[in-house]
């Protein structure tokens, strides 16, 4: 049986990115097929606090359960930044050729690159609510390479390899990605606790 539930997110990418690496067992159900247009606020300063008021957010104007990730790239030699503040790093929009203009020219004369991806994922089901975390190590570029992926993927080469997320197909990138890891543990819980989702009667727009 698909279970069908709603993933607080209006970012394209991380919608297709997210149902490849759930797989067909899961129908994902966007705010605006649930009537929830409008921007979904992120202004938490951690990735579990963003994680978890996108999720509240989204639940409280529909009544469904939900799930709601947030991603942060943190850079050693910056401190950890951007992290919470990756998708607006360069400006309030979520520019991603800026953001990787700026990051680029924050890391300029530094030899170490180390860096890592981190994504929280936040669910709520009935009075529950669960956190999901996944981690991938690797190292920061100092030119672009590669065209697909999104945000910093053609900067980001995780360890192990010696290409960009940019460069990868959509499912080598998720078979390693901190999403990938991120929502597995998602899909595994889901499966364990035989939890069907709420939303499996939604009725959305076509």
């Amino acid at each position: 049986m698909t279970m069908k539930i709603v993933f607080a997110t209006n970012n394209a990418h991380k919608l297709s990115e997210v149902q490849a690496v759930l797989g067909p067992s899961f129908e994902l159900v966007t705010p605006r097929m649930c009537g929830v247009a409008e921007d979904i606020p992120e202004d938490q300063p951690t990735l579990e606090g963003n994680a978890l008021q996108k999720a509240r957010y989204v639940r409280s104007r529909t009544g469904l359960d939900c799930f709601a990730d947030d991603t942060g790239l943190e850079v050693e030699a910056l401190g950890g930044a951007p992290g919470v503040h990756s998708a607006r790093y360069a400006t309030d929009g979520h520019d991603f050729a800026a953001n990787n203009r700026f990051l680029l020219a924050n890391l300029a004369g530094k030899t170490n690159r180390r860096a890592r991806f981190r994504t929280v994922v936040a669910l709520l089901v009935g009075d529950e609510e669960h956190l999901f975390e996944g981690v991938v190590e690797g190292r920061i570029l100092d030119h672009e390479c590669g065209t697909e992926g999104f945000g910093y993927d053609p900067l980001f080469v995780p360890d192990g390899y010696d290409r960009t997320f940019a460069e990868m197909s959509a499912e080598e990138k998720n078979a390693v990605s901190h999403r990938g890891r991120a929502v597995r543990k998602l899909a595994s819980y889901l499966h364990q606790r035989e939890i069907v989702p709420k939303s499996e009667s939604v009725e959305t727009e076509k």
